[in-house]
């Protein structure tokens, strides 16, 4: 009897759940043993994580259960998580025991990147997954409800200082602008002695992003009462803010309760200590989406670099990539079991949309730049497509995002 083939999927994130998700077609139940591992039992939609951090979403809603989306019968499912990486033995070390494999499939998502910043690691708060989110959000109401309470009111309480002016920045921005008010009025704040901080080291908001639909972003935020201070990294961040440069020797201190950080995202530290060949814990892959130098390996998501040759710089780790790249990495397997060539992972990019809260957004969809509640409408939309693609349409309707007007 020939030994079926064992594939290990590292993470439940887009890119590894979609891998699954699509392993399971191609091979239907007597192609392969399919293992996958996720250190939690339910998957989260990282892009909707800004949501639960500005409290606009409950942390609940951004979450669901692996077992809900996968079929028991072809994937086996195992809580645990991930301490070790060896590419070389073809094996995976969790605390749940020592897994073997013949495909490995790495996809382990993201960890923040403080670029060495000192305090930031202790000091500021990183969106990093729901629990954090949750986190965020008490932690921001706490500093509302404690500077109601006090007889001498720290106004300091009320500032939140965001660095990083990229995507999740300001969609972070974005929820913000709308929550605010929400929490003045239930905690009976002036409105005027809230301060919401944008800083951001690079030149520009959203580097990359049309500057006209850059241009309309910024202008909606700081009407809602957002400041940015742009060209300005942060140097420090201590228990009482974070410290800005703002010139060759100037520098100013922004005293803050609250200080999130969403200015840059690195590989699992995991690919570092793997022996496979990275930068910033990302691996550059081959066009089939492996690990240079490793046959058996695959690397999906926010752990894979890819150049687009067009711009000659990465892609974007985004949802969409990743879920594209799972779906390629399934077939390539299948295509590798069969003894056949593998294909070449060529992402097909639709569109790219930032949310600016609930009812606003810019984006570019099919070639055509779009505002406002039509591209806060497309937004949605996307959304609603990702659930579907791994869940199908019950989970649409179980988790979708149906407020479209």
């Amino acid at each position: 009897m020939v030994k079926r083939p064992s594939i290990l999927v590292l993470g439940a994130g887009y890119g590894g759940l979609t891998t699954v998700v699509n392993l399971q077609k191609v091979l239907g139940t007597d192609g392969a043993d399919i293992t996958l591992i996720n250190k939690n039992e339910y998957h989260y939609e990282s892009t909707w994580l800004h949501e639960a951090a500005a409290g606009t979403l409950l942390p609940e809603q951004v979450r669901y259960d692996i077992k809900d989306v996968i079929d028991s019968v072809k994937t086996k499912f195992v809580q645990a998580t991930v301490e070790a990486i060896d590419v070389k033995g073809k094996k995976v070390t969790t605390d749940n025991g020592v897994f073997t494999y013949d495909y490995l499939v790495i996809g382990l998502g993201f960890e923040g990147e403080t670029f060495g910043i000192p305090g930031l690691d202790k000091y500021a708060l990183s969106i990093a997954n729901v629990k954090a989110a949750r986190y965020i959000r008490e932690h921001i109401e706490f500093q509302f409800a404690n500077w109601s309470a006090e007889e001498e009111k720290d106004d300091s309480r009320l500032t939140i200082v965001v660095g990083g002016a990229g995507f999740t920045g300001i969609e972070f921005l974005g929820e913000l602008a709308n929550r605010v008010p929400e929490l003045c009025k239930e905690y009976d704040v002036p409105r005027e002695k809230v301060r919401v901080v944008c800083v951001e080291a690079a030149p520009m908001v959203l580097p990359g992003f049309d500057p006209e639909l850059v241009s309309y972003a910024v202008g909606k935020l700081e009407s809602k009462g957002i400041e940015f201070s742009i060209g300005t990294p942060v140097v420090e961040a201590t228990p009482e803010g974070v410290n800005i440069k703002k010139g060759d020797d100037k520098f100013e201190f922004i005293k803050a309760g609250t200080v999130v950080w969403a200015a840059g995202v690195r590989g699992s530290k995991l690919i570092e200590e793997s022996g496979i060949e990275n930068m910033r814990a990302r691996v550059k892959v081959e066009p089939d989406l492996r690990a240079p130098g490793f046959s058996d390996v695959f690397i999906v998501g926010d752990c894979a670099l890819m150049i687009n040759e067009e711009t000659n710089r990465p892609y974007p780790p985004t949802a969409q990539i990743a879920m594209q790249q799972g779906e390629t990495i399934a077939k390539n397997i299948n295509s590798l079991i069969k003894g056949e060539d593998t294909m070449p992972f060529v992402p097909d990019l639709k569109g790219t949309v930032c949310s600016l809260g609930e009812d606003d957004a810019i984006g570019v969809v099919f070639g055509k730049k779009i505002t406002g509640k039509r591209a806060s409408f497309m937004k949605k939309m996307i959304d609603n497509r990702a659930l579907l693609l791994v869940g199908g349409p019950g989970l649409v309707m179980k988790k979708g995002k149906f407020n479209v007007l």
